[in-house]
């Protein structure tokens, strides 16, 4: 027994694509189990216990992304030698030239890996210039450490675009005085690599959790509770709600949607809003509850979005984390709603340069020309709209941006500008509707009804891998609705379609009451505790798929 032991450990120990540590698969709990062990012995040392913790989330990382963990290094290291000697300048240019270093290095890093085929196709399609991506870092990799990568094409290595953002926020808030370095390297990449939220988020922002590296160990009987709690609620979200919707619905739907009826596939962008909901925020829910047993404090990501009344609303409730990231370090910086910047205007000129030299037909160009000339000449003589510009060209960039932050192509992209465009619409609708959609119950459930179902329709470019796929499921949902097959629906698909109502009335119960049924959990006997705690494995049990679905969110 012992042979096989010690012969089956190396492969264990090493990264295998195959077989990596999340928190739906067993093999996470036994090491979250190990690392707890280790965890009693260094705890009462804060520079030992963050540099076991700064090891074992590297050890995480590497299960994960194999020799991507070298990457993860690199950022580290930079960012923290870059915030060292920004602290210790005083002249103004060289604190700018400091964290030029750093925004250059990260983002350069972050585009190689991410959008390097987005741009070979954009070279190719507006210029005839045809490029082709080499991935240097597989050929360097497979090389000298034996790995094998495929060669063939530039990997995207997970949680990439999560640690990026917080390298950055640390090197800028260091530039804006609002931080202090940390001393050790150690303590910084404990920071930036802290396993829970690795690969997924939320984003940690420096000023938020660093402080914490210097804080005792203290986990109370309550926050045991509370943690225990908010694991067993994200693994329910993600392997029930998430996983089961998918796999028997929303999956068939999304894969050949000329194959189903209007009301299916109107249905099934529904069962995809609740399924990302679900996926997204039961991984934040687990993360929270790993790290509460550590001893330390996430941010809140999720406010129940769906609970949202506009589309104002619901991003201030929706991936918090990214969209305050988004607002402190790019809103604001480029003006926010007091006046477009000169880099909002020359984005705006750039991009639709780009979309000109992309379009097949000539008048495209002369449109967008004539588009740019009929704005210039408003702002020039009518006041009202040149501030309604200035006050509205950020909110359109910033989203934006923050598509093309979740993938490279153009169905964030536009993902990201229809959501613009819904803040910027909403904006014009509050100035005008003649009710507070606050004042009664029939304006919260209209604003309610209209702000899910203008998300829901958005997802469609979010889920679908293609603009044509994009626009072949909303095709379907006007121009194939039949409700004389509702019946048939409804009988055919009512599991996943009664997990889906079960999923979105949770999602709806009032916060109070959620407030005071996580307390109840959290105060309770730790047999009731366990007993709820095994129940809960018995009906995630009994209802896995047999398709594994992965977390969302490990794209980005």
């Amino acid at each position: 027994m012992m042979d096989w032991l010690l012969h089956q450990l190396p492969s264990w120990l090493a990264f295998s694509a195959k077989q990596p540590i999340i928190f739906t698969e067993v093999a996470f709990w036994v090491f979250f189990a190990m690392v707890l062990v280790g965890y009693q012995l260094v705890h009462r040392k804060m520079a030992l216990r963050n540099s076991y913790l700064f090891l074992i989330s590297l050890y995480f990382y590497y299960k994960t992304s194999g020799s991507f963990f070298l990457l993860l290094l690199f950022s580290t290291t930079v960012d923290f030698y870059v915030g060292a000697w920004l602290a210790q300048t005083h002249t103004e240019w060289k604190r700018k030239a400091w964290v030029a270093v750093s925004v250059i290095t990260n983002l350069s890093v972050l585009f190689y890996f991410k959008y390097p085929y987005f741009f070979a196709e954009f070279l190719a399609d507006g210029f005839g210039v045809f490029w082709e991506p080499v991935p240097h870092y597989a050929l360097w990799s497979n090389t000298y450490l034996g790995t094998d990568f495929v060669e063939d094409r530039i990997l995207l290595p997970v949680g990439i675009s999560f640690y990026t953002f917080q390298c950055l926020s640390y090197t800028i808030d260091i530039y804006r005085r609002q931080i202090e370095p940390v001393r050790r390297w150690a303590d910084f990449g404990f920071y930036v690599s802290f396993f829970p939220q690795l690969v997924a988020g939320p984003i940690v922002r420096a000023s938020e959790f660093i402080p914490q590296l210097y804080k005792e160990y203290k986990v109370t009987r309550a926050v045991f509770g509370m943690a225990l709690f908010w694991i067993l609620n994200g693994l329910l979200k993600k392997l029930i709600l998430a996983d089961y919707i998918a796999s028997n619905f929303a999956d068939r739907v999304f894969a050949q949607p000329t194959l189903y009826s209007g009301l299916e596939c109107l249905l099934a962008l529904f069962a995809y809003s609740l399924q990302v909901y679900a996926d997204f925020s039961g991984y934040t829910d687990v993360a929270i509850g790993v790290a509460m047993l550590m001893g330390f404090t996430l941010t809140t990501n999720f406010n129940s979005p769906y609970k949202a009344l506009s589309v104002s609303d619901f991003w201030r409730r929706w991936h918090i984390s990214l969209s305050t990231w988004l607002r402190d370090y790019l809103y604001i910086p480029l003006g926010g709603n007091r006046q477009g910047s000169f880099a909002s205007y020359t984005i705006v000129f750039l991009a639709l340069f780009v979309i000109s030299m992309l379009a097949e037909s000539f008048w495209v160009p002369v449109s967008f020309a004539g588009a740019i000339l009929l704005v210039f000449v408003l702002t020039r003589v009518w006041g009202p709209f040149r501030r309604w510009l200035n006050t509205n060209i950020n909110v359109m960039l910033t989203m934006l941006l923050g598509g093309f932050w979740h993938g490279s192509s153009w169905n964030f992209v536009t993902w990201g500008g229809l959501n613009g465009l819904g803040l910027v619409g909403y904006k014009l609708w509050s100035k005008v509707r003649p009710w507070s959609p606050r004042n009664s119950w029939l304006g919260r459930a209209f604003g309610l009804v209209t702000t899910l179902t203008f998300i829901t329709l958005t997802r469609a470019w979010f889920r679908a891998p293609g603009w044509d796929e994009a626009l072949s499921i909303l095709h379907r949902t006007w121009s194939a609705m039949d409700w004389g097959l509702a019946d048939d629906i409804f009988l055919g698909f009512w599991r996943p379609l009664a997990v889906m109502a079960l999923g979105y009335g949770i999602h709806w119960i009032p916060s109070r009451i959620k407030t005071r049924y996580r307390q109840a959990f959290a105060q309770a006997p730790i047999a009731l505790q366990g007993l709820w705690a095994l129940l809960t494995m018995w009906v995630i049990y009994q209802s896995l798929s047999a398709d594994s679905q992965p977390f969302i969110y490990f794209q980005f």
